[in-house]
């Protein structure tokens, strides 16, 4: 409103007195936008009334139609919404199928190697094992060979002297 003190500015009337709030008056520029809001707002009146009329016209229709209607599209749309849960669940199981988890492939990439190992430490202790016995086999035949050098077919220790 205008200010009762100073008519070159605007004051809020609260309902019972004038409060501190003032401001400059509205410029030209707010003038045609307030204008222009109200035109919009009157225009959208008129769309809305025509809603209201369309919808009375839809009111003409009987309770049990319309509430066949809403049952129609209440099918319709559980219908749908069944279609896509179901393909969701078909899409997920197939790619839970896909996917190997990591555990698996590192475990059979340790058990491979775990396998790998414990067949060459068998061969080796085999091969260890055959050496041992042909090594304690020569060096007996070798010991062997000397004690019968050293004594003769009779018992007696036999003097080689070497000159």
């Amino acid at each position: 409103y205008p200010d009762p003190q100073s008519r070159t500015s605007l004051r809020w009337w609260d309902g019972f007195d004038w409060s501190d709030i003032r401001r400059a008056p509205p410029s030209n520029a707010e003038l045609i936008a307030a204008e222009q809001l109200r035109e919009f707002f009157a225009d959208n009146e008129l769309v809305a009334a025509g809603r209201h009329a369309g919808s009375q016209a839809a009111a003409g229709m009987s309770r049990q139609d319309s509430q066949q209607m809403v049952e129609e599209v209440r099918m319709a749309a559980r219908q749908e919404i069944d279609r896509a849960a179901q393909q969701f669940s078909d899409r997920a199981t197939t790619a839970v199928r896909r996917v190997t988890p990591l555990i698996s492939e590192y475990t059979n990439k340790l058990t491979k190697w775990v396998r790998r190992a414990v067949v060459i430490s068998i061969v080796l202790l085999a091969a260890y094992f055959v050496f041992q016995v042909i090594a304690q086999k020569s060096f007996l035949d070798w010991v062997g060979d000397r004690i019968d050098s050293v004594t003769d077919e009779s018992g007696q220790a036999v003097a080689q002297i070497d000159t």
